[in-house]
């Protein structure tokens, strides 16, 4: 089981969700500002932490042995994670995923993989695992899903021209994916990329 907390919506009675994975070495700590941020009255957050110890925070899987293995196991934990919200009451169809870096490779997994539809998926300064079988096993519902991939120019862990090309080969397999670069390095680039966040999430909640 995940180790998570959920941050109310300033409307209380709202189900509208996004479950946030942070990336390597972080933890549900270094996205409490992204509610603020966000700005989304609407909006409940569950911050959710990596299985794994790294370096004082959380991996979802190691990236130098048994990464397939790791991420599959990571994958099987969302998975139940997912399905404990859908049995608290949150909709999958009220339900974003958002990830950072690994947290964006997890997002791609389970955009592609989980059984049931979600309201959007954002995915910041990832990659993906293993795009031909990602393809090639995606799920019933994989190609009725919303992406949002951003990314840097000048990323110095994961270069542009390499994700670039992933987002592609997965487009290519019907998965549909609004795909944004901005000059940045391995972060989140301020108020221009969290307003593209906000414009996403907010054109897949209808008005209440």
């Amino acid at each position: 089981m995940l180790d998570t907390e959920l941050i109310p919506a300033a409307e209380s009675d709202s189900k509208w969700l996004m479950v946030v994975l942070h990336g390597l070495g972080d933890s549900m700590e270094g996205f409490r500002w992204l509610p603020r941020a966000l700005n989304n009255s609407r909006l409940n957050t569950l911050l959710v932490n990596a299985p794994d110890d790294y370096l004082g925070g959380f991996s979802w899987y190691d990236i130098y042995n048994n990464t397939a293995s790791g991420v599959e196991r990571s994958r099987g934990l969302l998975f139940d994670l997912l399905d404990q919200q859908r049995a608290d009451g949150f909709a999958m169809e009220q339900t974003f995923l958002f990830g950072f870096s690994q947290g964006c490779l997890m997002t791609l997994e389970i955009g592609l993989r989980y059984p049931h539809r979600l309201a959007g998926l954002i995915g910041i300064s990832g990659y993906a695992h293993d795009p031909d079988k990602l393809v090639a096993e995606q799920s019933p519902v994989a190609t009725e899903q919303s992406f949002l991939i951003t990314h840097g120019t000048a990323d110095p862990l994961l270069p542009l021209a390499q994700t670039k090309a992933q987002m592609e080969q997965l487009q290519a397999g019907g998965i549909r994916m609004q795909w944004e670069v901005f000059e940045k390095e391995h972060t989140i680039q301020g108020e221009a990329e969290v307003a593209l966040i906000q414009k996403f999430v907010g054109e897949r909640m209808p008005p209440s």
